[in-house]
């Protein structure tokens, strides 16, 4: 299959807004400047991780 369907503008679409409401409630949430940047580097690596996983299919073969 060649190119993106609906579904895949979907996923990723909730992917990326999902990431970006969870890194504004930390940034609003929590105080410690050291946890914030902890759990907002956290959340962009698992983000990444999905994607990853999604696409190409990294670690296991979901994407494939």
């Amino acid at each position: 299959m060649n190119g993106w369907s609906l579904s895949d503008f979907l996923v990723i679409g909730t992917l990326i807004g999902t990431t970006g409401l969870a890194i504004w409630f930390v940034r609003k949430k929590v105080r410690d400047n050291n946890l914030r940047a902890g759990l907002v580097i956290g959340l962009v690596l698992a983000c990444l991780y999905i994607w990853a996983e999604l696409a190409v299919g990294i670690f296991t073969n979901l994407g494939s």
